[in-house]
């Protein structure tokens, strides 16, 4: 939904214009701007609006438009992840770090239930 005149306050940056960027930001555009990955504040900086806008226009049911464009760079951003990860073209520990924005994370399991001796024994060796 785009307003040409806000009724209160200055008008929206959210115009036809800047919805076409963010498409063009997300259709390889990222890729021009020298960005390893695609991101939301790489977005926002594409656009020249803050990062409180763009999430506010995310969340908006009118601008149901940016709200796919925003969940598509989540995708792009994953699938560069991981392809970059497994070659090795990224750093490990980087990758690492951001894929836990997408659910990733290392986990490992301790089974507390597994029998341990605990007795002790001491012996002594050379004692007369």
């Amino acid at each position: 939904m785009f307003k040409d005149e806000a009724k209160e306050g200055r008008p929206s940056k959210y115009t036809p214009e800047l919805l076409d960027m963010a498409r063009e930001y997300i259709d390889g555009g990222w890729k021009d701007t020298g960005r390893v990955i695609p991101s939301h504040i790489g977005l926002a900086l594409h656009l020249g609006i803050s990062t409180s806008a763009l999430y506010s226009w995310g969340k908006d049911d009118e601008k149901s438009e940016f709200v796919d464009i925003l969940a598509r760079i989540m995708g792009l951003q994953h699938e560069e992840l991981i392809n970059n990860g497994l070659t090795g073209d990224f750093n490990s520990a980087i990758t690492k770090l951001v894929l836990g924005k997408h659910g990733y994370h290392e986990r490992q399991e301790v089974d507390m239930s597994a029998k341990v001796d605990t007795t002790a024994s001491v012996t002594f060796v050379g004692v007369k």
